[in-house]
């Protein structure tokens, strides 16, 4: 059951939006965490108030097509109001869905916290597809014009955010990573003369067991320390960092938490494929009125 005066009340703390808007995004939280998906028709039939459904329905359209969310006053607002403290464990991933013909894709970067990813920042990419060096660089630089380096324990991206200029920003601006290789990459360490696929760096090894490489490796242009798990169906987990930790793939491990919250956002949980919305500013309007923290707070 959500608390609508709290929810109302740390609302108008909070952020610096007039009352009106204020009880909007209250109703609306309400509403959405009742009926658990983002079909705008269902939310507005539920929305309180006096008006009538088509009422609420066209307020919830002019507020995602004129109001300009100030992402970053919501961003510190997500820390707060889930009481976080730094330094952070950031995940970088993608989502993806797609709407008859249209591709909708989302860049997001979280908080990774207790097995969960917390939403704080994102980007539409406007394309289906992974998402490239520029855009994935965009997203960091603007979480640390708002929270800065010091603020970062380390980012964690699967084996879809790896690249040689990505690596290098990662590197110049001294941000600590668990990154996740490709098995076939080609890699070159101390004991090779020549690059290999970063499996055959570890062919001999036990199934199951985790094993750290001695001595950092030639990654991308990037002297790394490797750590792979060699899982009982074949398959490699290879992870890469700036440190040498034997807490490689237990760290790595942390970025579960951003599946869960894409599980939460679309079929498990607030169905955010049913809003049916394809313009991009909009669907990043629609990201912000999700209510999964306050969700999470109300079920904790």
């Amino acid at each position: 059951m959500v608390n609508k005066s709290l929810l109302e009340r740390t609302l108008a703390e909070n952020v610096t939006w007039n009352k009106a808007r204020i009880n909007f995004l209250t109703k609306f939280l309400v509403a959405v965490i009742q009926v658990k998906t983002i079909n705008l028709a269902q939310v507005s039939s539920v929305m309180c108030g006096r008006a009538k459904q088509a009422s609420h329905y066209k307020r919830i359209q002019r507020f995602l097509r004129f109001f300009q969310l100030p992402f970053a006053e919501l961003a510190r607002f997500v820390i707060k109001l889930m009481g976080l403290r730094p330094p952070f464990v950031i995940t970088i991933d993608r989502t993806d869905w797609y709407l008859g013909e249209t591709p909708l894709n989302v860049l997001l970067l979280d908080i990774a916290y207790r097995g969960i990813g917390f939403p704080l920042l994102w980007t539409i990419l406007e394309k289906k597809g992974c998402s490239d060096t520029n855009e994935r660089i965009n997203l960091i630089e603007e979480y640390l014009r708002l929270f800065g380096r010091q603020s970062i324990e380390f980012i964690c991206a699967d084996r879809e955010f790896i690249g040689v200029d990505w690596l290098a920003f990662l590197c110049r601006e001294r941000i600590r990573f668990r990154l996740r290789l490709k098995e076939n990459l080609l890699v070159e360490n101390s004991r090779h003369t020549k690059r290999v696929a970063a499996r055959n760096l570890f062919r001999t090894q036990q199934a199951s067991v985790a094993v750290l490489l001695s001595g950092s490796c030639q990654v991308l242009g990037q002297r790394l320390f490797v750590m792979v798990l060699r899982r009982s169906d074949g398959e490699y987990v290879i992870v890469v960092s700036t440190q040498e930790t034997t807490l490689l793939l237990a760290d790595y491990a942390r970025r579960w938490g951003v599946e869960t919250l894409f599980g939460c956002l679309k079929t498990r949980g607030f169905c955010l494929e049913a809003a049916h919305v394809t313009d991009a500013e909009r669907l990043r309007k629609l990201m912000a009125l999700l209510a999964f923290c306050w969700a999470y707070l109300s079920g904790q």
